[in-house]
């Protein structure tokens, strides 16, 4: 009989946190502002890279220590990062994925982050603080896209697992997962307010 077989699987985790979040996303929210508000050093960088809103990412390593509310979180993160690895059968042996970095984003209007990845990290991810309406999903793309010299377009209705590009459209409340190799941007802003999440990776120690 014949037989077709899946190979190479890229996953991305997806966990709507739901309303027991509604308390702790609110309280981030006004977190994530007063901080940015405060954060000189962010901001300078944030305006000399042409950063369309603001990002802790250059300026601040101590989030959960700065505010218990980013504590709280990295605690319901924890568990499911250590669970998605389960799932990708990683051998870490007697090392673990801890966390190795932790920042805001506070994307503007008409802001957007181009492709990339995070290296050094095993797993990355973003939870989403406060997604307004129209606001940018955050798209993915095949990590084997560079190597398809010659390979015809994929039809609109292509499968999920077939495509060359994914997007996934959070809400607040959104936690995803992923592999830090695997390539994703924010396209452009086209909400009328500020788009704000959190991100961050887990290395191999």
């Amino acid at each position: 009989m014949p037989r077709l077989d899946t190979l190479f699987v890229t996953r991305i985790k997806r966990h709507e946190i739901g309303r027991r979040s509604l308390d702790l996303v609110d309280v981030l929210r006004a977190t994530c502002f007063a901080i940015a508000a405060e954060d000189a050093a962010g901001q300078s960088w944030c305006r000399e890279h042409g950063y369309r809103g603001y990002t802790s990412y250059a300026s601040l390593d101590d989030l959960p220590r700065r505010a218990s509310v980013f504590a709280d979180l990295v605690r319901l993160i924890d568990p499911k990062v250590a669970a998605f690895a389960r799932s990708l059968d990683l051998d870490l042996g007697r090392r673990r994925l801890a966390l190795d970095s932790f920042w805001i984003n506070v994307l503007e209007p008409g802001g957007h982050h181009a492709a990339h990845v995070h290296p050094h990290s095993v797993v990355s991810g973003t939870f989403y603080v406060d997604v307004p309406k129209g606001a940018s999903a955050i798209r993915f793309e095949d990590p084997r896209l560079g190597l398809m010299m010659a390979a015809p377009p994929r039809r609109p209705t292509a499968r999920l697992a077939n495509r060359t590009f994914v997007s996934v459209e959070p809400k607040a409340g959104t936690l995803l997962l992923w592999e830090s190799w695997l390539r994703h941007e924010v396209p452009v802003n086209t909400a009328r307010r500020q788009r704000v999440s959190l991100s961050f990776n887990y290395r191999w120690q």
